[in-house]
């Protein structure tokens, strides 16, 4: 696949995405909205791809935020639809079967914070830096931050950063929970592969029933231990839950193959 904004890469079953505007420090504009898109197309058509990271071209931003330009002159229903689309894409990653893992370098402001959030957890480079600046632009978070944040975070210190716009460096975001690790800015992408790797070891059904009914907390439209059953049930019967209880009896390695 060939893209003017992102650069992929399928290696050992990680489909890593990079938002490659170094110049723009990646901000995202609708051009990598929809190539984030065409990207997630192949991540859920290609049996290959077992789990994704993505991350920012260069050592200073991730993504610094949305594509500031974009926004003049846009009417409120043009705005409202600005806002959707992002949404859209964002509940793309948050609700795909296979672990999308944001690797943050530097900046991840704004958009890029809500980018972030948006995939299943985060590893922080230690020059990276977290906040949602809208409000002094006059404006929200529109991709889904108001929320996610808020669910990471807690609403009090949520609140605070999402009223003030106080930037948080990855220390801070690892304890406030909003990222998992923090690595030196040479060791990013390594540490993550190899925390996907253990991932990709697993059984796929039962990755994607996790992150399911995982994100089913969150909707109010679905009873989350209903979800758990279901899907529960689903993978019983797999031959992966066959192998899986063979494997542990017999005292070997598991060899998953996703059905």
């Amino acid at each position: 696949m060939s893209f003017e904004t992102l650069l992929t890469q399928l290696e050992q079953g990680i489909f890593t995405i990079t938002i490659n505007r170094p110049d723009k420090l990646n901000a995202l504009n609708k051009t990598v909205f929809d190539e984030i898109n065409r990207a997630l197309d192949e991540v859920e058509q290609n049996p290959e791809i077992r789990s994704v990271i993505i991350t920012g071209s260069g050592t200073k931003a991730f993504v610094a935020g949305a594509d500031i330009s974009e926004f003049n002159g846009l009417s409120q229903e043009e705005a409202k639809a600005l806002s959707r689309r992002g949404q859209e894409t964002f509940f793309r990653i948050e609700q795909n079967a296979k672990p999308i893992v944001a690797a943050v370098n530097g900046f991840a402001l704004g958009g890029g914070c809500e980018l972030a959030m948006s995939c299943h957890f985060r590893v922080a480079a230690e020059n990276a830096k977290f906040g949602q600046p809208e409000v002094n632009l006059g404006l929200i978070p529109g991709y889904g931050g108001t929320q996610r944040l808020v669910q990471l975070i807690g609403k009090g210190m949520a609140l605070e950063l999402l009223m003030s716009a106080r930037m948080i460096d990855a220390g801070e975001a690892k304890q406030l929970g909003l990222v998992n690790y923090v690595t030196a800015p040479e060791d990013l992408l390594t540490h993550t592969r190899s925390v996907l790797d253990v991932i990709n070891s697993k059984a796929p059904l039962a990755v994607a029933g996790c992150i399911k009914a995982a994100n089913a907390v969150f909707d109010e439209t679905q009873n989350g231990y209903e979800v758990e059953v279901d899907e529960f049930g689903k993978v019983f019967l797999s031959e992966d839950m066959k192998e899986g209880t063979a494997a542990f009896l017999e005292k070997r390695k598991a060899r998953f193959t996703g059905k």
